[in-house]
C-alpha cells in the first residue's frame, strides 16, 4: 500500500504541540514546555484544525479540553511520536545552560522550607533560562505525574502503583519545638509529662497520619489545642506560647534557626520515614527531567546510617 503523505501533518512538532495541549489543557504551559513562542503555538494549532477539520481543543473555564474528535486521535498521535521517538538514534541533550524550559515539582510546604531555596537557587545558577512551579502534594500528584502535569514529586507519597520511579533521598524522624522558656526545658521530658502538654497539629504535613498512628499504638492521646492547615506561622506560635508541635527534623530545625525556639527529642519513640524523589515511568528518559532528578539527588541525598537523635531534655 503506498504513503500518502496529505493523511499527516507535514510537521512532526505539531502533533507534540497537539499532544502537550492535551496533556495540560493549556495552550500557555504546553508552549512553555516546548519553548515555542505563542504565535508559533497558535499558528500551529490552527493549521491542525485545518487539517483535521475539528476545533479540537475548546476554551473552558477548566482550560483547553480537547473535542472527541481529539480524544480519538490521541492515542494514534502517541504511538506515532513513540515511534519517532525511537527511530531517533541520537539520544536529545538537555543543556541548562541554554534551555528554555518550565518544571513542575510537587511538594508540601514544609518543602517550600527546607528544600525549595536551595534547589531555585543551584537551578538560577546553572539554568538561568529554566523556570520551576511548585504544586502541593494531593490525591491528584500520581495522576499529574502520569499525565505529564508535574515533573517530579518530592517528599513522603506511599502507596504509588505500579509505573512509578523513585529514589531515596533522606530519612526523617520526628523532633518537638518547644518555646526556649518553656517549663520542659528545665525538667524531665517524659512521655506522660508530653501527654500532659497542649499540643499544636499541623494537618498539611504527609507524615501526620503516620504521628497520629504512632501515638495511638502507644496509647498517647494528645491534648491538641490548634491545629493549623500548615508550617506557616508555626514558628511565632510555639515562640509565643507553651504549645508544642511534633514535627520532621529538617523542618523543626529550620523553624528553630530563629533562636526563639529549641528542638527537643521527641519522648516518645515514632518511626522515621524516607523522603524520596518520584517521577513516572514514561518520562524517566526524559533528558530534562532526568537533569532534574539528578540535580535533587546531588542537593539532599544523603547516605545516613540512623537517623540523628537530639540529646533528651533535661
Amino acid at each position: 500500500m503506498d504513503a500518502d503523505l496529505d493523511t499527516v501533518p507535514r510537521d512532526a512538532r505539531m502533533l507534540v504541540l497537539f499532544d502537550e495541549i492535551y496533556r495540560t489543557k493549556s495552550m500557555t504551559r504546553a508552549a512553555e514546555r516546548l519553548g515555542l513562542s505563542q504565535p508559533t503555538a497558535s499558528i500551529w494549532l490552527s493549521k491542525l484544525r485545518r487539517f483535521w477539520h475539528d476545533p479540537i481543543f475548546v476554551r473552558t473555564s477548566a482550560g483547553m479540553q480537547p473535542t472527541p474528535h481529539a480524544d480519538a486521535l490521541i492515542g494514534r498521535v502517541r504511538e506515532v511520536l513513540g515511534l519517532l521517538r525511537h527511530l531517533s538514534d541520537a539520544d536529545p541533550a538537555f543543556d541548562p545552560g541554554s534551555a528554555k524550559r518550565n518544571f513542575r515539582l510537587c511538594m508540601t510546604d514544609a518543602s517550600h522550607i527546607t528544600l525549595l531555596p536551595q534547589l531555585l537557587s543551584h537551578v538560577r545558577s546553572v539554568a538561568p533560562g529554566v523556570r520551576l512551579d511548585v504544586a502541593p502534594i494531593s490525591s491528584t500528584t500520581a495522576h499529574m505525574l502520569e499525565m505529564g502535569e508535574a515533573d517530579l514529586a518530592l517528599g513522603l507519597i506511599p502507596g504509588l502503583e505500579a509505573g512509578f520511579h523513585d529514589q531515596r533521598l533522606y530519612t526523617q524522624d520526628f523532633v518537638c519545638l518547644i518555646n526556649v522558656q518553656h517549663p520542659r526545658i528545665r525538667t524531665e521530658f517524659s512521655a506522660r509529662a508530653y501527654q500532659a502538654e497542649g499540643h499544636i497539629g499541623i494537618l498539611s504535613s504527609t507524615s501526620y497520619t503516620m504521628l497520629q498512628n504512632s501515638l495511638k499504638s502507644h496509647g498517647i492521646a494528645r491534648d491538641v489545642q490548634l491545629e493549623l492547615p500548615g508550617f506557616l506561622g508555626l514558628a511565632a506560635i510555639v515562640s509565643s506560647t507553651d504549645l508544642i508541635a511534633t514535627v520532621p527534623r529538617m523542618i523543626g530545625e529550620a523553624l528553630a534557626s530563629s533562636g526563639t525556639i529549641r528542638v527537643v527529642s521527641c519522648p516518645v519513640r515514632i518511626p522515621s520515614f524516607t523522603v524520596k524523589q518520584y517521577w513516572h515511568v514514561r518520562y524517566h528518559d526524559d533528558p530534562g527531567i532526568r537533569w532534574l532528578r539528578a540535580s535533587c539527588a546531588r542537593l539532599f541525598a544523603r547516605d545516613e546510617a540512623a537517623p540523628k537523635r537530639t540529646k533528651p531534655v533535661r
